[in-house]
């Protein structure tokens, strides 16, 4: 398993970052992925406009997955309209 950085960028309004991580959770749980830790960055300027929104709440995964179910995640996570973007990024060891 290889560990990756999640960054994802949730809408500010409660019930779609609620569902939206939900989603998340469940997708990540589906695949098989280890969560070691979440950092919540809070509520901050996008540096352009997504969706017509112009903030955003981020929250920052470190995750232990098999590369090929990052490709899957990737499908699932394109399909979620409760996310406003995302961004795998593999740590070098």
């Amino acid at each position: 398993m290889r560990q990756y950085e999640l960054m994802v960028i949730f809408p500010l309004e409660e019930d779609q970052h609620k569902a939206g991580r939900e989603q998340l959770l469940a997708g990540l749980g589906n695949q098989g992925v280890t969560i070691e830790k979440t950092d919540e960055m809070g509520d901050r300027d996008l540096a352009y406009e997504i969706k017509k929104r112009k903030r955003g709440k981020y929250v920052l995964f470190t995750i232990k997955a098999e590369p090929d179910k990052i490709a899957a995640l990737d499908k699932i996570f394109k399909l979620n309209v409760n996310l406003l973007n995302y961004l795998f990024v593999k740590i070098e060891e």
